[in-house]
């Protein structure tokens, strides 16, 4: 995978504009559930992937628990900063670096959509030349 240069606030902006696809029967605070899903330090790039590829399906219960365990994930590991705080460090820098693969990953789909596109539309082009 090509390394692509992204921010933070980047990232925000690309999995906050997924999260917003929910289904309008939802109630949910977009922005909220991107700070619990960011900080999340036990799930993976791939699982955070996972639950933003879903959100546009997810029930109410199911956003309402995934809040519930985040919040909860939050609360357990400011608890154990207080006894590991280094082991926590190295957790929260692996976050951090972890949420820039996920905007790198959603950056590149987003890139490779848009080359599939102006191919097609080249393909298009082409047999509209030809007739077909």
């Amino acid at each position: 995978m090509a390394i692509i240069d992204i921010t933070e606030k980047e990232v925000d902006k690309i999995i906050l504009e997924l999260l917003e696809k929910h289904s309008p029967r939802v109630a949910v605070v977009p922005k909220d559930f991107l700070d619990l899903l960011r900080h999340s330090l036990s799930l993976n790039t791939m699982e955070k992937k996972r639950v933003v590829d879903a959100s546009p399906t997810l029930s109410q219960f199911q956003w309402d628990e995934l809040t519930k365990v985040f919040t909860e994930e939050r609360v357990k590991f400011r608890d154990l900063a207080k006894e590991h705080p280094d082991d926590i460090k190295k957790l929260l820098k692996k976050q951090q670096s972890e949420w820039i693969q996920l905007g790198d990953l959603y950056k590149s789909e987003n890139a490779n959509k848009e080359k599939q596109k102006w191919e097609q539309s080249k393909i298009d082009d082409i047999k509209a030349q030809l007739g077909l």
